[in-house]
């Protein structure tokens, strides 16, 4: 079996993003367009993958600096993308060099085997793309054998290679036993003043080394993103492809048109998600899980038979079977809920269990808190968990009954079965199964005149 090496290039500058953050580090569904590119590499299992950088190169490690087991080369002027290849080649020791580029992010990882498939046994392979249009790329020079013979870019192109509608997408498999003496051979008397990788194929040519060519299955897996128009096509595209995956998958979409997905997830069966809902990291839905729109869900793993009401927002939190929440509830990390939980709307929490069958159902924030079963807190209830410096845990539990418009102040604890009068401020432990008020007295001031301004002239 061939060994393979993976070349990505990503030195270029990205002028048009206008932005001083590197163009392959720009976020395409959550995730970085270079990522994108790693993710496919690594899924191809090659022997080693190197990226070529240069503008921005210190952001560019820094943002990868967990890829362990990537290889870098340095390409300090931005010669072309044969120099780009040049850079890699110490590093090179496969059969075969594929090389790719940052800022093509879609290609599908089915496309790419079938492009080195064609190109094994030393043969080159050029992934090309027909279309209606193929202004700005270059074109598929064949003989009258239909045989691939060059590679002419667009400022390069006579009038007849110019009406050629099969481009390069710039996508190669290379033979790398080659590659030291064709690369040497390079020019760059050209309109560019560059060295193109694309020069490589009349260099095969000339050595009688076959050229294969294979498409891809949708012209936007070779799409490359140049500005911020770009970008936003190949966003929708690959959040319409995700929408797809999720239909044929049985979960009904309100709108395929009206979800982003940045990061994976995970559901059940008779899973339903309404319009713009927004899920990043990982999040997991079990059978029966319903989405109200305009949510939003990071890092979460949500039981079966939850319903979440619009306008919800969840990170990193837990949600037991059967539980409801919102409309407008926050769960912040750390919120552990049971199953048959009622979580609100404007109710907040972070940092807290929630047990079985308990409600905290308006207007009120439970922070660092561990709320026992069937409990119920009433509405405008806080939990006051920071004194300034610390924070500090309240314990309340089973069966508890909460007054609305509570005050517990932390560290404090409510027994069992225990109930606190409305507007209470709770600082001192309540006893389980005993009411405990803490409020002044209320008072009527008889003959008392409230202050009235004069009246206007």
């Amino acid at each position: 079996m061939s060994r393979l090496d993976v070349v990505i290039l990503a030195a270029g500058q990205g002028k048009r993003m206008y932005s001083s953050l590197p163009k392959v580090l720009h976020p395409l569904a959550g995730k970085p367009l270079l990522q994108h590119v790693l993710d496919t590499s690594r899924a191809l299992q090659p022997e080693r993958t190197i990226v070529v950088y240069g503008h921005g190169g210190e952001q560019v490690q820094s943002a990868l600096a967990g890829h362990a087991d990537l290889g870098w080369a340095h390409q300090a002027q931005q010669l072309g993308t044969g120099h780009a290849l040049a850079q890699a080649l110490p590093q090179l020791q496969g059969d075969i060099t594929l090389m790719l580029y940052g800022d093509v992010p879609l290609t599908r990882i089915d496309t790419l085997k079938q492009l080195l498939s064609a190109a094994d046994g030393g043969k080159l392979g050029i992934l090309t793309v027909t279309l209606a249009n193929p202004t700005g790329y270059g074109r598929i020079v064949r003989n009258a054998e239909n045989q691939v013979q060059s590679i002419v870019e667009q400022k390069d192109a006579t009038p007849a290679q110019a009406a050629i509608q099969e481009i390069n997408t710039g996508i190669l498999a290379l033979p790398t036993a080659r590659l030291a003496k064709w690369l040497s051979e390079l020019k760059n008397d050209n309109a560019q003043g560059e060295y193109y990788a694309t020069d490589l194929i009349a260099l095969a040519v000339r050595d009688s080394v076959p050229v294969v060519t294979t498409q891809p299955a949708y012209a936007w897996e070779a799409e490359g993103i140049n500005n911020k128009v770009q970008l936003a096509q190949l966003e929708r595209i690959h959040q319409l492809n995700q929408a797809h995956d999720l239909l044929v998958a049985g979960v009904t979409l309100a709108d395929p048109a009206r979800i982003d997905i940045r990061g994976t997830l995970q559901h059940g069966k008779d899973v339903s998600v309404d319009i713009n809902c927004i899920f990043e990291g990982d999040v997991s839905l079990g059978d029966n899980v319903t989405i109200g729109a305009h949510c939003f869900l990071r890092n979460v793993k949500i039981a079966a038979g939850v319903t979440i009401q619009p306008y919800s927002h969840l990170q990193d939190a837990e949600v037991g079977t059967n539980a409801q929440i919102g409309p407008y509830a926050r769960l912040r990390p750390g919120a552990q809920l049971a199953s048959d939980v009622h979580i609100g709307n404007f109710v907040e929490v972070k940092n807290a269990q929630i047990g079985v069958g308990s409600k905290v159902n308006h207007l009120s924030y439970i922070g660092d808190a561990e709320i026992g079963t069937q409990t119920n807190i009433g509405a405008g209830t806080i939990t006051c968990n920071y004194d300034g410096v610390n924070k500090h845990k309240t314990i309340i539990g089973n069966e508890v009954r909460i007054g609305s418009n509570a005050s517990l102040v932390a560290p404090v604890t409510i027994g069992d079965r225990a109930t606190t009068g409305a507007g209470s401020v709770i600082s001192k432990n309540a006893p389980a199964g005993e009411l405990t008020i803490a409020r002044a007295r209320q008072v009527t001031v008889p003959g008392w005149q409230r202050p009235e301004k004069p009246a206007k002239k």
